[in-house]
């Protein structure tokens, strides 16, 4: 290199810093990009978010790549500004050049390339995509022969390259992206996602309707009754039992019994006919997997049967999406069925109003590994049949049982643990 200018080794020498630079920042740039945004715009046709999805799915072959030839720029620029060195300082000048060329590559040809790469990826990574892509097959029998040599001894250690190029994301990952997603996905639509992640948590037994509360018609009583609460009721499909829900004979559909009303033909025969066969679901089943089986069953109603087959309760279609949606009314007033709040800042719940359902919607943390409603969790708590008047506190809240029926807690009186502090 004695005949070479020092002016070329210097413009060779900024070169190889230049390059280096390259291949440190676009590695940083492709690696750290958005696997889904890139995604998405490789679907949409663009040609760099192609190529670079086409790199990243394989990080052994890119990193191979990216290695080597920045090694071998790194390499190049040590011995040049090496030669420099000495020309102009003698053998001495050899020592400055092994300091100089260090801090030239750590400060030009990596700290600020991988700072600037990883501030802006796309910008960085998607136009060098053009520029691997091309070198990879270029140079693939080199590329290729590190790659083997690199990914047996990564086997050794016990680590798969193509295991380590997915990317899936769990449930809980896939929460916390939803979660801080921020203004790109709006309030209202983050709710309703995490919802729908949240169903596989939850099973049938904690929307459903509880046995007691069932309405349906019972065509073991006087006709006139069973017309009453045909022509009364407020669903659009009612079980049909005989005498109890254990004797469910199906479900009637009351747009099918308008006319035989109309007709004055319609009888306890003929709307026995008119039923539907019952749908059972057992109980444990996730809320996630029950949508799709009322899907595949074209069915919008079900009863959720234990290990016996005794009937539960009931889980509509409707039930399940408004775990997702919300309930379909706009009154806030009724948002929360049978839970009424008193001016004092205590609440008035019915007994059949699940646990889930108070800590959902007004935010408390009553336990939920247990009992799945309130008459069931004051029952476990008392260890006796309830009666109006006690009182019993569970993790800060108080309970007031207000009225009984059957052995069972009709309704209570609820102070939460901030509002039973204010009032002290």
């Amino acid at each position: 290199m004695d005949a070479i200018p020092l002016w070329v080794l210097f413009g060779l020498l900024i070169l190889m810093l230049l390059l280096s630079a390259f291949f440190s920042g676009s590695e940083t740039g492709l690696m750290t990009m958005n696997r889904y945004r890139l995604r998405t715009r490789a679907k949409r046709g663009e040609r760099a978010a192609r190529l670079a999805q086409d790199l990243v799915e394989r990080p052994d072959h890119l990193i191979g790549w990216i290695l080597l030839g920045n090694n071998v720029v790194q390499a190049l620029a040590a011995s040049i500004t090496t030669v420099i060195g000495y020309r102009l300082f003698g053998e001495i000048g050899i020592a400055y050049a092994a300091g100089a060329v260090a801090l030239l590559l750590l400060i030009f040809s990596e700290y600020i390339p991988k700072t600037l790469a990883a501030i802006y990826p796309e910008r960085l990574g998607l136009p060098s995509a053009y520029i691997h892509w091309a070198l990879i097959r270029l140079f693939y029998p080199v590329v290729w022969l590190v790659n083997r040599v690199s990914n047996a001894l990564l086997r050794l250690l016990g680590v798969s390259p193509e295991e380590a190029a997915q990317h899936s994301l769990s449930a809980e990952e896939l929460r916390t992206v939803v979660a801080e997603a921020g203004a790109m996905i709006p309030h209202r639509h983050q709710k309703m996602l995490l919802s729908i992640l949240d169903l596989e948590k939850e099973t049938v037994e904690d929307i459903m309707v509880p046995r007691n509360e069932i309405t349906g018609i019972d065509i073991s009583e006087p006709w006139e009754q069973v017309r009453a609460a045909i022509v009364d009721s407020q669903h659009t499909r009612l079980p049909v039992f005989d005498g109890s829900i254990d004797n469910l004979r199906g479900v009637i559909h009351l747009r099918r019994v308008v006319r035989l009303a109309a007709e004055n033909n319609l009888d306890p025969h003929s709307l026995v006919g008119l039923a539907s066969e019952p749908y059972f679901i057992p109980e444990g089943t996730p809320l996630n997997q029950q949508l799709l089986n009322f899907q595949n069953q074209k069915r919008r109603i079900g009863f959720v049967v234990d290990e016996y087959g005794d009937i539960q309760g009931l889980v509509t279609l409707e039930d399940i999406l408004e775990e997702v949606v919300g309930e379909f009314t706009s009154d806030p007033a009724t948002r929360i069925k049978n839970v009424y709040a008193d001016p004092d800042g205590c609440y008035r719940v019915n007994g059949s109003v699940t646990i889930r359902s108070l800590n959902k919607n007004l935010g408390w943390k009553l336990p939920v590994d247990g009992p799945k409603t309130v008459n069931g969790l004051v029952m476990e708590k008392l260890e006796a049949m309830p009666q109006a008047g006690r009182r019993i506190t569970i993790k800060g809240y108080e309970f007031e049982i207000t009225e009984t029926r059957a052995n069972t807690v009709k309704s209570a009186r609820v102070r939460p643990p901030g509002e039973q502090r204010a009032a002290a």
